[in-house]
């Protein structure tokens, strides 16, 4: 009985252990600030604000941002700045940045009003024609994603950013999509589609 107490103390132990702390995230957050903002909030379009972000899914991105540089792109998630700066960070410092920028308030953002009726029909319908997927059935009608099931929130994202990304999944220079999902998505995608939806999803609170 006592070896099962023991067994139990240390297996509740490590699981505290595991996971991240947000005082630690934040102390380790100060070489973020400059790219992501002091409170999350990225001040520049082409960087995505963390604020908000599901924690596992910010791991995610820093393993395989770190996996990008360790093998030469060739896994992983590689960005000549962020791969570079992952590249240090062992698993407790990705879960106490990612624990931080989880638990920060996302910044409003808007949707341009020329875009809402197109972003809309895009994002909720997809186009069955085309053979488009919508949207909505990965990251919700508010654009919160599930912290289960791996998507990301992408509401309140900068539409330059989500731009970007879209654009990478297309070509193919972005690839650590499970299932490859996004990347059948976006090659379908004209440019003024990715222009409409990475704009549309900025208001999608």
């Amino acid at each position: 009985m006592k070896k099962l107490v023991l067994i139990v103390s240390l297996l509740a132990s490590c699981s505290v252990w595991a996971q991240g702390s947000i005082e630690a995230g934040k102390a380790k957050s100060q070489t973020c600030v400059a790219c992501h903002g002091a409170d999350g909030n990225s001040l520049l379009g082409m960087y995505p604000s963390l604020a908000g972000q599901h924690a596992k899914y910010i791991e995610k991105q820093l393993k395989d941002l770190k996996l990008g540089m360790t093998s030469g792109g060739k896994q992983g998630r590689y960005d000549p700045v962020m791969s570079g700066m992952a590249m240090p960070l062992n698993e407790q410092d990705m879960a106490d940045l990612a624990a931080y920028y989880a638990s920060l308030p996302l910044a409003h953002n808007t949707t341009p009003e020329n875009v809402v009726e197109q972003g809309k029909n895009l994002y909720a319908a997809g186009d069955a024609e085309r053979g488009i997927a919508a949207c909505i059935a990965c990251h919700g009608p508010r654009g919160n994603g599930t912290e289960l099931s791996g998507f990301p929130k992408i509401s309140g994202q900068h539409a330059d950013y989500v731009k970007l990304q879209l654009e990478k999944f297309r070509d193919g220079n972005r690839n650590n999509d499970m299932n490859a999902m996004m990347r059948d998505v976006a090659k379908k995608l004209t440019d003024e589609d990715i222009d409409v939806l990475s704009k549309y999803v900025g208001g999608l609170h």
